[in-house]
């Protein structure tokens, strides 16, 4: 793989990620659209791992807060104390859903949805999801007000996100504003509960990266012809692109939120599902 398509890819992945448009669906579409070959496994991996730089590097001060607040709300017999406690022990009760079904259905759902079709249906469906939530909610609770229910409820919409083209972010910010959630509180509260899985999975990925690096023989067993043909410097192009991209993708768009619909989202994701029909019917030809 070339250093330009490694940054366009490291791009799409900090972009996608984060906006509510779906980074799975878009890393099946480019390289399809484009005619581009499989990247292989240790690509992907190093893709997830410079997201996993931009929310961390993002959001550390939140999390040192949250961690300082929950341990000592522990050790005072105190845990839910003040509502920096509560935030932390919401975002764990909302992480363990898509830990789960990560954990027993990620390879299962790589193995039959990873297609542009099953995009096309996901991308016009999360798209009505989004725009019926941003039009039906009342958007007049902050995040200082979330409740045990909404950990819940929008953890248990963060596991479907394992489905290619439905979007993390997407799903995540419509389950929370569906709870009358303000539009940049949503977006938070997405951002702060993708964190441990973005960040579990890039650690994850990592590792097995280094067993890759260390064991080619590994990834030839598991069907990566090519994989290990990337270069270093390729690796670290695509990391630093996602890295970097992610980082301001988060900041704008949570400014964006102060003022501005999930709308343009909306039209983009019906517009690209549009797209890709045409393309995969035309390629059937």
């Amino acid at each position: 793989m070339e250093l330009f398509a490694a940054a366009i890819l490291g791009i799409v992945q900090g972009l996608t990620e984060f906006l509510p448009i779906s980074s799975s669906a878009h890393l099946i579409l480019v390289p399809w659209l484009l005619g581009w070959k499989p990247e292989g496994l240790v690509f992907d991996v190093s893709l997830h791992v410079g997201t996993a730089v931009a929310i961390l590097a993002y959001f550390w001060k939140d999390w040192v807060t949250l961690a300082r607040e929950a341990i000592t709300g522990i050790v005072k017999g105190d845990p839910f104390g003040n509502q920096e406690r509560r935030l932390a022990w919401f975002l764990v009760v909302g992480t363990l859903p898509a830990a789960v079904v990560g954990k027993l259905f990620e390879k299962r759902v790589e193995e039959m949805l990873r297609s542009p079709l099953v995009t096309v249906f996901t991308l016009a469906g999360l798209a009505i999801v989004l725009f019926v939530a941003d039009r039906r909610s009342r958007r007049n609770r902050s995040i200082e007000e979330f409740t045990w229910s909404d950990s819940i409820w929008i953890g248990l919409s963060q596991a479907v996100a394992l489905i290619p083209g439905v979007s993390r972010s997407g799903i995540t910010i419509s389950a929370a504003m569906l709870r009358n959630a303000d539009r940049p509180s949503a977006a938070r509260f997405s951002f702060l509960l993708a964190t441990p899985v973005i960040v579990g999975a890039g650690m994850l990925e990592g590792w097995e990266l280094i067993k890759a690096v260390r064991s080619p023989e590994l990834v030839s067993a598991a069907g990566s012809a090519g994989a290990l043909d990337v270069s270093w410097s390729v690796l670290a192009t695509g990391i630093f692109c996602a890295a970097i991209t992610g980082f301001l993708c988060i900041r704008y768009f949570l400014r964006y939120l102060q003022s501005k619909t999930f709308v343009p989202f909306v039209i983009y994701r019906i517009i690209l599902a549009g797209a890709v029909l045409f393309f995969y019917l035309r390629s059937l030809r």
